[in-house]
Parts: structure tokens; sequence; C-alpha cells
């Protein structure tokens, strides 16, 4: 696998009849965000000759507007006068950091805590669900621009969540019955060599671990490297201890991101979708839905289409996070409504499985399930799919209709809304999770 991080971008053959705009401005973005591409992107998903307006080329390369102008212009024009190492460091440094790096308080809010003391490398944000993020996972095949865990792969040490070993994972779980569901996310843990991928997995069989029934693998290595099941050096033991896994009566979920038809499109990824169908494993997908790439219902229903058929169980549609280069991928939530209600109208029953448009917020996953007028209001209609306090989850809250919000932060209560759901998180408990706060849902 060839792959090609933001320094090197100028020697890709692709990019060498580029005007000087376009890869100076390519520089000046990666220097800030993470930019990491492979052969299989460069040469079976992006269509050059439609660069750069092509959606591929959008969703991995960076664009001057992926930052805001002035920090843009200001690293430009640093750049231009050939600054010190140190210098350099310092404003890509400030300018990290005013982008948001963690969104959704991971940092603050969902570390949990194992005998008084924080567990580094994991995040308990909901009560059944545990995420694991092992050490040598945190870095992808390639990058998305818009990727929310970009902060992960930027070299700085305290923004970066990950676990040297399993057994902190595996004592914090046996201590949590309640959880039932593992996932080994990142980065991607498909970076992984499958023998160390082992070591994180198989103690999740022994006994005392029991209460696990699902283990989960954030992954988008089926878009991005789909031969990572099929023909590198290990893909059959990575095969095998999905079987072994199933075997063992725990559910194997792949959760793939796929963000456009075309990375459903290539011989590559149908072969690996099957090989991993055969162990028993369910393949489940996601994404969000971003400007440039995916805004557009007509897209999610040739993607839906293509998933069902290749077995592909569709999962959620997100809304882009507001985090790094949010605000050149985000679309008001009133657009995700609208692509998400005209591409399910496009589809059929089981082609319909995707919940969405879906925020992951602090507060937990907020479904927007429509639009309605209600005394004369013009309002979002609203639920929890998960929450941080439990008894949140199912109940429809309602805001005012916003046609610029992009985020759950922009939203205001309905004038009639007199539900807490609007209101500041409860304070977190000894395990890194919100006390759960009372409900007035029924009132």
């Amino acid at each position: 696998m060839r792959a090609v991080p933001g320094h090197r971008l100028a020697r890709l053959p692709q990019l060498a009849a580029a005007d000087d705009t376009l890869r100076r401005d390519i520089s000046v973005v990666s220097a800030v965000l993470p930019f990491k591409v492979n052969n299989y992107v460069l040469d079976e998903l992006i269509d050059w000759d439609r660069v750069p307006e092509d959606p591929i080329f959008r969703m991995t390369f960076p664009h001057r507007d992926m930052l805001p102008g002035d920090l843009f212009d200001g690293l430009a024009e640093l750049m231009a006068d050939q600054p010190s190492r140190e210098r350099l460091a310092d404003a890509v440094d400030t300018a990290r950091r005013a982008l948001n790096p963690h969104p959704g308080d991971q940092l603050s809010a969902n570390v949990p805590l194992l005998d008084g003391r924080p567990v580094p490398g994991l995040q308990h944000k909901y009560r059944e669900t545990v995420l694991v993020f092992p050490a040598q996972g945190q870095t992808c095949h390639s990058y998305c621009g818009y990727c929310f865990r970009w902060a992960q792969f930027v070299g700085i040490s305290e923004l970066k969540q990950s676990v040297d070993s399993p057994r902190p994972a595996v004592d914090y779980l046996r201590a949590h019955p309640e959880v039932s569901d593992v996932l080994l996310t990142g980065g991607d843990p498909m970076i992984m060599s499958s023998e160390r991928l082992a070591r994180y997995v198989l103690p999740l069989l022994d006994p005392g671990t029991e209460h696990i029934r699902t283990i989960r693998f954030g992954t988008k290595a089926l878009g991005y490297w789909p031969y990572r099941f099929t023909t590198d050096q290990d893909a059959d033991d990575l095969l095998r201890l999905f079987e072994r896994c199933v075997r063992a009566g725990r559910q194997v979920a792949v959760m793939a991101h796929f963000s456009h038809p075309r990375e459903l499109a290539t011989d590559a990824v149908r072969v690996a979708i099957t090989r991993i169908r055969a162990t028993g494993a369910v393949v489940r997908a996601q994404a969000p839905v971003i400007r440039w790439v995916n805004d557009d219902p007509q897209v999610w229903a040739e993607m839906w289409r293509a998933m069902v058929g290749l077995g592909v169980i569709p999962y959620y549609m997100f809304v882009e996070r507001d985090t790094g280069a949010s605000g050149y991928f985000e679309i008001p939530l009133a657009r995700a409504l609208e692509v998400y209600q005209e591409a399910t109208r496009r589809v059929s029953g089981l082609e319909r499985t995707s919940r969405g448009p879906v925020m992951s917020a602090s507060p937990g996953k907020v479904s927007l399930d429509g639009s309605a007028e209600i005394g004369g209001e013009r309002v979002f209609v609203c639920r929890f799919l998960q929450a941080r306090d439990p008894q949140r989850v199912g109940h429809p809250f309602f805001a005012r209709h916003d046609d610029t919000a992009t985020w759950y932060d922009q939203l205001r209560p309905a004038s009639f809304e007199r539900r807490p759901w609007f209101a500041a998180d409860p304070p977190a408990n000894g395990h890194g999770r919100s006390v759960a706060a009372p409900c007035t849902a029924g009132a």
C-alpha cells in the first residue's frame, strides 16, 4: 500500500499539472489538518478528469476553505516567509486548537474511572457501550477531510486518545456488567496486524466477560483499503478472528464508513464484504451528510441500494460534527433533513434502515425526525436515540425551526417546550458518565 502524507503531496503525478495556487492551498491546509491518501483511493476511487470537483477528491484532499479565511491567510503568509520550524509549529498548534479538536466533551466527560482513577484510551458515554482506542490503531489507511477524530493524527499527545494494552479495558469491562457492546475504534483498528488486534479481542471471550454480547470494529478499511480483508498477508487470520468470536456467541459488527456510492463499486470491496459476511459477522454502514460529496438525495438512495444489494445494513446518516473542517463540509440541519427524507422516499423498506440525520452531540445522539407546525410555530421534531442520561432516550422534543443552524447547540427550544432536553448535562459520576437527572417527559 502506498500512502502519501501531506508533506509529499506535491510529488503526486496526478497533481504535477495542477496550478501553483491549488498546490499551495493543499500545502497550507495539510500543515494543520491531517492528510494521507493511498494508491487505492488515488487509482480506484478518484475520477481525475473531474478534479477538483470530484467528490472523493473533495473528501480526501485538503481545500483552502477547510480553514477559516483569516487562519488560512495568516499561515499562508507565514509559510511564504520560510519561518523556523519552531515558529511554524507554534502557529500550527494554535490553529489546531482553534478548531475544536475534541467535540462533544470527549476528554472531559467520557473518560471512565476505575478505582477512582481515569482509564485513558477508553470512552464510556452511554451505559451499554464502551469505546476502546488501541494505541496501535490510531491512524488510518487514508484520511477523510470531514473526520471528527482528526486530532488523533496530528501528534499532540494531550489531544490523543489511546490505550497501550488490552488490560485496562478488560479490567474496566469486568467491573461493569451493564456494558454489552465494545467498539474498537480510532483511528482504525483495521490498520493493526491481526495478531495485535487479537490481543484486544480475545480477552473479551474469556470467563467474566459474558455480558459483552457485541464486538464492534469502527473502520474505513472497506472504503479505502478493502484488501485488508482479501489479499493482505494476514487477511485470513483476521477473518478467522471474526469466526472465533461468532463461535463464542458474540455478535461481530463491522461498522463501515461509506460516504459515496463509488466506494461500493469496485470488485475489491465487493469481495471483501462477501468474505466478512461468510464469517457470520454483520456489516453496518454510516457516514455524515456533507457538502461537495453526498448532499444529494440521489447519492444516498443509490448508496443505500448498493449496500443492501451487497448485504450491508444502512445504519446512520450523521450530521457533520462541529470540529476541524466542519465549516467546509457542513450543511444546514434543515437541508440535511430534506436530503434524508427525499432519499428514503426513493428506496424500498429494507433500504430505509439508516437513521438520520443524527447529531452525535455532547448530551447524546439527537435525531431530527421531521419538521412540523404546532400552535402556529414551525419546529424541528427531535429525539434522543442515545443519551448520557438514559431517561432521555426515545422521548420526542421540539426545537424552533432554524434554516441556518448546523449543530445541536445552535438550536433553541420551541416556545411551548418545557422539558429539560436543552438544559446542561447533569454532573458526571464516578464512571465518567452522567448521573441520570429527574425526567419530566410525561409531564
